[in-house]
């Protein structure tokens, strides 16, 4: 489904990903850990083209995307990104987020995307607040909603940058249980989380990053229980 190789990406002198190699297959979970500054988002960033690599190539499907000649608008419909903060429209409902990308860029008609909006927010638990405005959710509420939205354009994979960071701690669980019922459902997900219990439960394969690389990738019961890598077990020494 994706495949990097050999990503680099630097911010003026500093060099964020130093040759970044992944594939991700259809249907797979891969969770990526490390401490903050290990250029995990970045890389997420990369694979949806919000960032522009320097050096390196990124398939999709197995299509080189090229930012200079691949409409990158048709790369984000595949790939959906929900992010740290839920950038959800604050003048509109949570029903009329969900619709604005499938009417205005898919060109869905909007009887149709409201269908299937309120059947998504249904799915992540939101129906009654088809109808509401984004200041009277929670923050785990609005993160659903965004959830919601980046499902609304049928992605074949979906990012999530640290989807629960900024929540209070009582409402990471909602949010992680959307996670979950998507991975059962086989979407292909990649996820960068300081959850250590989601990412043993539900990934299928788990990435260490440390300063720019990834150090260490493997099913989750090696990576936790017999770690290679002496940064790794230093890493989860202090995360357990």
């Amino acid at each position: 489904m994706i495949r990097v190789k050999n990503l680099h990406k630097s911010f003026g002198s500093n060099e964020v990903l130093k040759g970044i190699d992944l594939e991700v297959h259809e249907s797979d979970v891969v969770v990526l850990i490390g401490a903050s500054g290990s250029g995990k988002s970045t890389f997420l960033r990369c694979l949806n083209f919000l960032e522009i690599e320097d050096e390196g190539e990124i398939y999709i499907e197995d299509q080189l995307i090229q930012p200079k000649s691949t409409p990158l608008n048709k790369v984000r419909e595949k790939v959906g990104m929900v992010f740290q903060h839920f950038h959800l429209f604050p003048h509109k409902t949570v029903l009329e987020n969900i619709i604005e990308a499938p009417v205005k860029v898919k060109k869905i008609p909007k009887k149709q995307a409201e269908t299937e909006a309120l059947a998504l927010l249904k799915k992540v638990g939101l129906a009654e607040k088809a109808n509401v405005y984004p200041y009277s959710l929670s923050g785990g509420q609005k993160q659903r909603a965004a959830i919601a939205r980046s499902l609304a354009m049928h992605p074949k994979v979906m990012l999530f940058d640290e989807p629960t960071s900024a929540l209070d701690p009582e409402l990471v669980g909602e949010v992680l249980t959307v996670m979950k019922t998507l991975a059962q459902e086989g979407m292909t997900m990649i996820v960068v989380t300081h959850e250590m219990s989601f990412a043993r439960e539900v990934a299928d394969w788990v990435a260490f990053m440390d300063q720019g690389k990834i150090i260490e990738i493997g099913p989750p019961q090696q990576i936790f229980e017999d770690p290679q890598e002496a940064r790794t077990k230093e890493f989860l020494s202090r995360v357990r």
